[in-house]
């Protein structure tokens, strides 16, 4: 690191400023990045590489999910037959031709299909966020206050601010990690569901199976609508951010002052780490999957 003579930069040549200010800016760094996640699309992350892969694993699946289909469909139907007499009522032939056709097209376009959800609930989520704007609030930055208290410090005296310091910013990278790690993991998600849709689809084929391919939608549903949770969870931490921006007390020693507001600022952000964290649950309780 640079050390910095007469004040000719507009960074700090603080060690412990620079070490929280970098701290904060990788926090900041990972809101923006997952803000710009939320609001992206399966085909668009990561330059769609990773969707096309998606696309021929979903394809080569295909014909598994069809070979499904004819072994649920059969167990429906000796499942539910009991004599021979059943297969000459119409109503009862035409009610298992329609499942084994609305089956055979869910598979046939089982892509199709989870992109239509993820459209759907993606419109949600870029209403959501259209609607109650952005999380400018959810930016954090060192109070010109604590700097200058820090910078007057003695070298004695900002041995125990190292300590204090390098705790906090520790933690809140962390926290940052996680909190995008989250995000990915949404979109790992999606791409698991989409790659492997024509095998949970074909238990439409039978009747005592169906409850798989319903639980499979709800599921796939439920990952899609992450996304609206964790916009609304940003946007409630900007404007709790905004409204309790932490107190800076200057009548207090510089270790306590710094020690109470790292406190405070992660206070904030576990707040917000807890209800990105929680997404998959809350939706799983509004489903009831």
């Amino acid at each position: 690191m640079a050390v910095l003579l007469g004040g000719e930069s507009n960074l700090s040549d603080n060690w412990i400023v620079a070490n929280l200010e970098n701290a904060f800016s990788i926090w900041n760094d990972k809101m923006t990045e997952i803000w710009d996640l939320i609001t992206m699309s399966p085909q668009q992350f990561k330059g769609g590489a990773i969707w096309n892969i998606i696309t021929n694993i979903n394809g080569g699946l295909q014909a598994i999910g069809y070979g499904l289909l004819i072994l649920f469909f059969a167990m429906s139907i000796f499942k539910s037959t009991a004599s021979f007499r059943d297969f000459q009522r119409p109503e009862y032939a035409i009610k298992h031709f329609i499942r084994f056709v609305a089956a055979k097209v869910a598979i046939t376009y089982a892509l199709d299909l989870m992109t239509v959800i993820y459209t759907i609930c993606g419109g949600v989520v870029e209403h959501i966020a259209g609607s109650l704007g952005g999380i400018s609030g959810a930016a954090v930055t060192l109070p010109s206050a604590i700097e200058t208290a820090v910078e007057n410090a003695g070298f004695w005296a900002s041995i125990p601010l190292w300590l204090v310091t390098i705790l906090g910013s520790l933690f809140i990278m962390v926290m940052s990690f996680i909190m995008i790690l989250t995000v990915y993991g949404r979109f790992f998600k999606l791409f698991m569901y989409t790659a492997l849709a024509p095998v949970p689809l074909s238990s439409f084929g039978g009747e005592g199976t169906s409850q798989m391919g319903k639980a499979f939608l709800k599921s796939n549903i439920g990952v899609c609508l992450e996304g609206a949770v964790i916009v609304l969870a940003c946007i409630i931490f900007s404007a709790f951010a905004s409204a309790s921006t932490p107190s800076i007390d200057t009548s207090i020693t510089t270790v306590t002052m710094i020690w109470k507001y790292i406190g405070e600022v992660i206070f904030n952000m576990l707040v917000l780490v807890g209800l990105v964290k929680g997404a998959d649950r809350i939706v799983k309780e509004m489903l009831g999957v």
